[in-house]
């Protein structure tokens, strides 16, 4: 996510380097390359512009203190103007109702089916709701099929009704069966729609006006960048929608439709959704974004993923395990699931500042952990405990069982050991960075 931008900005930043103050001739050089980076990541030409215009405003009329460079100054003020572009706070969604109501609309393809199971997840989870799905979409053959799916997936009831294909009718007979049986939240998936198709605006409009939802919420895929501002703007004028949820964030997206659909639309980013996990929803924070676009790293959202996967008792052993050197192979192995559980992993690492961009050119999955998974189950329970026992016959024995090699097994040996030492001395990222870039499967391309 942002990959190119974040480069891009960084050389921008560096024509102020060894700067001794700010002027208008070494700004206009460096906002004339953070423009050219904005058009670059699918960021329209007027709002580039005005972006610029009000970064050099705040700029000029900067009084730079002697402890602070130019160039850390402007990346001060770019931070900050591109959460305000992005909407400076995160908006959360109105669900509040007897039941609450949450219309999913956007176009065909856009994600919405799973963006609905995801949401029901994330309030059954993180908000203690009682949720129902409702399945909308009467066209397309197998979504109906693949909300139900996803329902049994999370543990969330679908309502549907077979051979009806009448939206409306369907939406309000599934709210009025969630008020009966005492739901507080029913999200509606809808058909995917073309802006200009008619028939099919008017009826997501009808849908809206029967059902009144406290919250109608319009999804669109982040990879189609601009296009997808002109969708939402378009969609909007007729639904009056509350707010835009981004997917496909993990894709090869520049970033343009995060950074302009505010400006262009007025209305909040609430969601971002990356990857195929139900986990895998994001509540969207412009201040959190801008520190990842100008690679200061998410921190904070780093730590809310770990806390949902923080088991005390474990950490509490775990701690114990550190301080008196018994860390094992099968310990590593249960913090590799939980890390798994996080989310994607170069997404999870690049929230470290400074080690996104360190990682940059590693490849990264969560199926690179697969080789150094095999290799750990292949080994008895004493190796696991023990690796010092473990001798060439075993690490023959180890890499056959595995379906690796002699050498990815004396890797992971070596890289554990030494992991190990680091971690015992001080709990730092040293020896986790270490050994996440050395694991089988990740090579820098």
């Amino acid at each position: 996510m942002f990959d190119n931008l974040v480069d891009r900005l960084e050389r921008s930043f560096k024509i102020l380097k060894g700067e001794g103050k700010i002027t208008e001739i070494n700004v206009a050089e460096t906002l004339k390359d953070i423009r050219r980076a904005l058009l670059d990541a699918d960021v329209s030409y007027k709002i580039a512009k005005q972006f610029c215009d009000d970064v050099k405003q705040k700029a000029l009329g900067q009084n730079v203190l002697t402890a602070v460079k130019p160039e850390q100054m402007m990346v001060k003020i770019v931070h900050d103007e591109l959460a305000a572009l992005m909407g400076s706070d995160s908006s959360d969604i109105n669900v509040k109702g007897h039941p609450g109501i949450v219309l999913v609309a956007g176009l065909q393809g856009s994600g919405k089916t799973t963006f609905s199971g995801k949401l029901a997840l994330n309030c059954k989870s993180k908000r203690g709701m009682k949720v129902m799905l409702a399945a909308c979409d009467v066209y397309r053959p197998a979504a109906i099929d693949q909300l139900k799916v996803l329902g049994e997936q999370i543990q969330v009831p679908v309502y549907s009704e077979d051979g009806v294909k009448n939206p409306v009718a369907i939406a309000k007979n599934a709210v009025s069966k969630a008020r009966q049986e005492g739901y507080s939240l029913v999200i509606v998936d809808t058909a995917g729609r073309l802006a200009v198709d008619e028939e099919m605006m008017d009826e997501i409009s009808a849908l809206k006006k029967a059902l009144n939802p406290t919250e109608t919420l319009f999804v669109v895929d982040a990879m189609t960048g601009q296009d997808a501002v002109e969708t939402a703007k378009s969609f909007n004028d007729r639904l009056d929608f509350d707010g835009v949820v981004l997917t496909k964030m993990d894709g090869d997206t520049r970033g343009g439709a995060a950074l302009s659909i505010k400006a262009v639309v007025g209305k909040p980013i609430k969601f971002i959704s990356s990857g195929e996990k139900m986990e895998a929803l994001d509540v969207f924070h412009p201040n959190r974004i801008a520190d990842r676009i100008l690679g200061m790293g998410d921190v904070v959202t780093l730590v809310e993923k770990a806390q949902e996967q923080f088991d005390e008792e474990q950490a509490r052993k775990l701690k114990k395990k550190l301080a008196k050197n018994q860390f094992t192979l099968m310990d590593f192995y249960d913090q590799i699931q939980q890390i798994k559980k996080m989310g994607n992993i170069k997404d999870i690492a690049s929230m470290i500042p400074g080690v996104g961009k360190a990682l940059k050119d590693v490849e990264m999955s969560n199926d690179s952990f697969k080789g150094v998974e095999a290799i750990i189950l292949s080994m008895t329970p004493l190796e696991r405990e023990k690796p010092e026992i473990i001798n060439g016959s075993r690490r023959k024995r180890i890499a056959d069982g595995s379906g690796t090699s002699v050498a990815e097994v004396n890797r992971l040996l070596k890289q554990f050991d030494g992991m190990r030492k680091v971690m015992k001395s001080a709990m730092g990222l040293g020896g986790m960075k270490g050994m996440m870039r050395g694991m089988p499967g990740m090579r820098r391309r």
